[in-house]
């Protein structure tokens, strides 16, 4: 009886393990959507123009590859995790300067209207990886996996954008390569692998 005890304790204790991971990975992504979701707001308001959201892009690009980097292993340490909060804490007071310094964009350009689609398939493809990770699909390396290529992806708007104006070859190969991201996401939410 003891030694039944004994396994129910330890899968008990394996399986709130698990579940403290994908809650940490899961508040991770959960930043990146929110994040996202300000720069959008701010295109749309017209408090940011398309230089400064390209700017801030290049920010969460950054803050994707230290995800990644840390969800390599499979893995989300306390000092990764604070790593990450500080990154994102750092992207959050620029996006808040941005957006009330005396620099406004105009929502209905064209490159806005861009950056503002572009933008929106960020968040898209964040709370698909973090729905991934809650529903148990991604395990914590498809999710880092997964982070790598948003940071390809940020940074190629960054770069777009960083003249002031996303043009429509700019934003072709920004699509490019939001469509292979796309799919690299729908793969490893169905294949074999699973949080345990």
């Amino acid at each position: 009886m003891r030694i039944i005890r004994s396994f129910i304790v330890l899968g008990l204790g394996a399986t709130l393990s698990v579940a403290a991971y994908a809650a940490d990975t899961g508040s991770v992504v959960q930043r990146d959507v929110n994040q996202q979701q300000r720069i959008e707001q701010g295109l749309q308001s017209g408090a940011l123009n398309t230089r400064e959201a390209s700017k801030l892009e290049r920010e969460e690009s950054r803050v994707d590859r230290v995800e990644s980097n840390a969800l390599k292993d499979g893995k989300l340490t306390n000092a990764e995790e604070r790593r990450i909060d500080n990154a994102q804490d750092k992207v959050s007071r620029d996006i808040y300067r941005e957006k009330h310094d005396a620099q406004t964009g105009n929502p209905n350009s064209v490159s806005s209207q861009r950056m503002q689609a572009d933008v929106q398939r960020n968040i898209n493809q964040q709370q698909r990886i973090e729905q991934g990770v809650q529903s148990g699909q991604l395990t914590n390396r498809e999710a880092g996996k997964l982070e790598h290529g948003q940071a390809k992806v940020a940074r190629a708007e960054g770069r777009a954008g960083a003249d002031g104006h996303v043009g429509a070859h700019e934003q072709r190969h920004i699509q490019h390569g939001e469509n292979k991201q796309s799919r690299r996401v729908y793969k490893e939410k169905h294949d074999r692998q699973t949080r345990h």
